[in-house]
């Protein structure tokens, strides 16, 4: 069968999000590739673009979205909401390209069992939880409380990790990056046979 996903999960900090860009941005991939804008109740970041990053709207909204059943998937995840909608999948089989989608472990475990034998799914972290710790004290944006909460999260989560595909230890961004590149080409590979 086919496969139209890529689901991409990991601790908050393990580097996801920043790899998933690189990959968007690569001559060989991006026209085979679409990302899955996610929407979410959670404030915006410095540098952060409404829908290229997230569709940010209000818990009102969010809801809302739930109630009409819009939404793949949703999670709350450190007080707030994340889902994925529907039109981010029907828009990538449409254009006949693989949907990556950027979500936490609940999120991927819902995928998993709606839509297993349409998705791989690829858990990326960190060397260890020291390191977690200061790209979270990096970002600047994150109180030290919040962090602590995040840590024992993703301590939890990555736990959760046998259960991927494929598991990719973000030491080295570049190293990251080559290592998601090929889990990608393989797919698309595999669905050309």
């Amino acid at each position: 069968m086919r496969k139209s996903l890529i689901v991409i999960s990991g601790p908050s900090g393990a580097g996801k999000t920043t790899v998933i860009k690189k990959l968007l941005q690569d001559r060989e991939l991006k026209d085979k590739i679409l990302f899955s804008v996610s929407h979410t109740t959670r404030k915006k970041r410095e540098g952060e673009k409404e829908g290229e990053d997230y569709f940010f709207v209000s818990e009102k909204e969010f809801r809302e979205m739930i109630q009409k059943g819009e939404f793949l998937e949703w999670a709350e995840v450190h007080g707030n909401l994340y889902g994925t909608h529907k039109n981010n999948v029907e828009k990538a089989e449409e254009e006949n390209k693989i949907l990556l989608l950027d979500i936490d472990v609940q999120g991927a475990e819902k995928i998993r069992q709606k839509m297993r034998e349409k998705a791989v799914f690829v858990f990326i972290r960190p060397s260890s939880v020291d390191e977690l710790k200061k790209r979270l004290i990096s970002r600047g944006d994150t109180p030290e409380k919040e962090i602590e909460k995040r840590i024992k999260d993703a301590q939890k989560e990555i736990e959760e990790e046998n259960k991927f595909d494929f598991v990719v230890i973000n030491d080295k961004l570049e190293h990251a990056f080559e290592k998601l590149k090929e889990i990608v080409k393989k797919v698309i590979s595999e669905n050309q046979k």
